[in-house]
């Protein structure tokens, strides 16, 4: 190769060096890599805009690809803004699948698909659906859709149970097969999956959706190659993977060499309240290279959180790239100088045939382990950590009229607060850096759920305080209006999330509860959280005094302590979510900033003297505008 990692930059080739490394011009490259990545967004239009399952066209958890071919051995060169959880097992899934398949049965408008975690990582629902493009009759790229099927068949409906023990309790395992043979549905294996899923009538219509989507990627880059040769299209894929290594090797080189250790924790596994799940990161950075070893994680979990090393690997890579070299697009180079150490049977690398359907929540663990480990030698580049779980519930039960009804992360995610950099506050209620998922508009939530979401709002003194202040934590309240079970999972509420860095405070636990009716037949029932208080709740989890409220000093109440929640209808399920850190010393955060929170209703008074020093007059309830700062007062509490 042309380029002298110690000195030279690709920037730096001449352009006849830079045509003989790549086959084409500088420009005609980068327009091809941009290509990669307009390729894989036409392909996102089509799919959400298509897709029968709320959970792709309205959570938008999929995401597609640009995938190289096997000469290069399979690189992901281009992606939608999708959802980043799925980063590490791209490149790595096509390779397996292909591979074991056979690449030489293939032929053009044929559609692979295989749902394995541990051949592609994931979990079962996130099938993973691959199209080989042929140009002059060689595969030159593929086309790949991850998307989250919304049943797979298993224990609970929809999937999304903690409780789950075994890999056989998830679902449907297909290994790599035909979905689509040139261009033709292989209705066997559409039959396997509609008579082992549930919600037939949803799945069906997806398939031939991500079927469509694909081919509209095939076209679109059968006609790059016929417009700028295949010299041209492959050499742009070497390209885009060299200028992703080169950043990502660059930003290595800001970060001091040394060893670093960060770590998170998850409440439990579930199985009991005993068990913390330990999430510890050592980072070695020496020169333009750097190792993140997982060993010190704890052993696998007895449930279904786990993950596998693909879904590891997408923790590094995302860790590092948020906090180092944000700027530029993601691809397989992105790895070429990280090195990724994860001894087998720990919760971030289990082995069969352990569930790993909660493997998104030990991703973002470790990505808030990286970012804890990397908080000193980064210094005012530092973040503060994130909010922790998305919180998730799955119910089902009857209607009044007597119709079933079913949620399966239809309520959605619980976001969260993230953690504050030097550039400002953090944003609040905001998913993990690990998800890049739309919430679920509330009306689409009361149509497909008999639910009222009657609260959604940021809770007060609940973000990190610090020069810069943390996300705020969110309450969303949800009043059932009808008779159900109620699994929950929340898992980050014993400790703190949210970390602070650089002087900056951590963000407040929160908690959940069920405000429970208990005569039904009352209608005044769906009226009673007016004016109550947290304490009037039954705790489902969280670190609570002898009367239910949030305490530090408190319990830590168990949300399995029953496998399910029963509830009548007229029940109200509240979240508080946790905030993010803070960024800096609280008592350097300007005066007016103090004053904006309080009148928009992100600090209390009574906060901003305990946790910034300032000292607000007024009634921000009945005169937010008239609010003023006592000087004096502010002065002395600041000295």
């Amino acid at each position: 190769m042309i380029i002298d990692e110690s000195t030279d930059r690709i920037r730096n080739l001449t352009e006849r060096e830079f045509e003989a490394e790549y086959g084409a011009s500088r420009y005609t490259c980068n327009v091809l890599a941009n290509r990669s990545r307009f390729v894989a967004g036409h392909m996102s239009t089509n799919i959400v805009t298509r897709a029968f399952s709320p959970i792709i066209s309205l959570n938008m958890d999929y995401v597609c690809a640009v995938v190289g071919p096997p000469e290069l051995d399979y690189p992901l060169v281009g992606m939608n803004q999708g959802n980043f959880i799925f980063l590490g097992s791209l490149a790595t899934g096509v390779r397996k699948t292909v591979e074991e398949f056979g690449v030489d049965r293939l032929a053009p408008g044929d559609l692979l698909v295989s749902n394995d975690p541990y051949r592609v990582g994931n979990h079962v629902n996130d099938a993973c659906f691959i199209r080989p493009v042929f140009h002059g009759g060689r595969i030159v790229s593929f086309t790949v859709i991850r998307a989250h099927m919304l049943d797979i068949g298993g224990i609970i409906p929809g999937g999304f149970s903690l409780f789950k023990k075994n890999v056989y309790e998830n679902g449907l395992v297909v290994p790599p097969m035909r979905i689509f043979e040139k261009g033709e549905p292989v209705k066997e294996v559409l039959r396997l999956f509609l008579d082992n899923g549930r919600f037939a009538a949803t799945l069906l219509p997806d398939f031939f959706t991500i079927n469509s989507s694909c081919a509209l990627g095939d076209e679109q880059i059968q006609e790059s190659v016929e417009r700028y040769g295949l010299d041209a299209w492959l050499g742009a894929m070497r390209y885009s993977l060299d200028s992703s290594a080169e950043a990502m090797r660059r930003a290595l080189q800001t970060l001091p060499d040394g060893e670093y250790e960060g770590e998170d924790v998850l409440d439990t596994d579930g199985a009991d309240s005993e068990e913390i799940y330990r999430f510890h990161v050592t980072v070695i950075k020496k020169g333009k290279r750097v190792e993140v070893d997982l060993s010190g994680s704890s052993r696998q979990a007895r449930t279904s959180l786990n993950a596998t090393p693909l879904d590891a690997q997408t923790s590094a890579a995302l860790g590092l790239k948020v906090l180092l070299d944000p700027q530029t697009p993601f691809t397989s180079g992105t790895y070429r100088n990280i090195d990724l150490v994860i001894p087998p049977g720990t919760i971030s690398s289990a082995m069969p045939d352990a569930s790993t359907h909660f493997y998104w929540e030990v991703q973002a663990a470790l990505v808030n382990a990286l970012i804890n480990a990397l908080a000193e030698p980064l210094g005012s580049r530092a973040i503060g950590g994130l909010y922790g779980s998305t919180n998730l519930h799955t119910g089902s039960g009857m209607t009044p009229d007597g119709r079933p009804w079913f949620s399966a992360a239809e309520l959605e995610a619980q976001f969260g607060g993230w953690g504050a950099t030097d550039a400002g506050d953090a944003d609040g209620h905001t998913g993990t850096f690990t998800l890049n998922q739309r919430l679920t508009p509330t009306e689409e939530i009361e149509r497909r759920v008999p639910v009222l979401l009657t609260a959604r709002e940021y809770i007060p003194d609940t973000g990190g305080p610090g020069k810069y202040r943390g996300g705020s934590g969110f309450r969303k309240d949800s009043l059932f209006l009808a008779d159900g079970d109620h699994w929950l999972m929340p898992l980050h509420f014993r400790f703190p999330s949210g970390f602070g860095v650089n002087g900056g405070k951590a963000g407040r636990v929160g908690g959940s509860w069920f405000f429970e009716n208990q005569d039904p037949d009352k209608p005044e029932c769906e009226y009673r959280l007016v004016g109550a208080t947290d304490t009037d709740g039954v705790v489902v989890s969280g670190v609570v005094d002898e009367n239910g409220a949030l305490d530090e000093n408190g319990e830590f109440a168990f949300f399995a302590r029953v496998p399910y929640w029963t509830e009548n209808k007229g029940s109200t399920l509240r979240w508080i979510t946790n905030g993010g850190g803070g960024w800096g010393d609280p008592f350097e955060r300007e005066i007016e900033a103090v004053i904006r929170d309080v009148r928009d209703g992100y600090v209390t008074i009574l906060g901003a003297l305990r946790d910034y020093g300032v000292v607000v007059v007024g009634d921000p309830d009945e005169d937010p505008e008239g609010l003023t700062i006592d000087e004096a007062a502010t002065a002395a509490a600041r000295a």
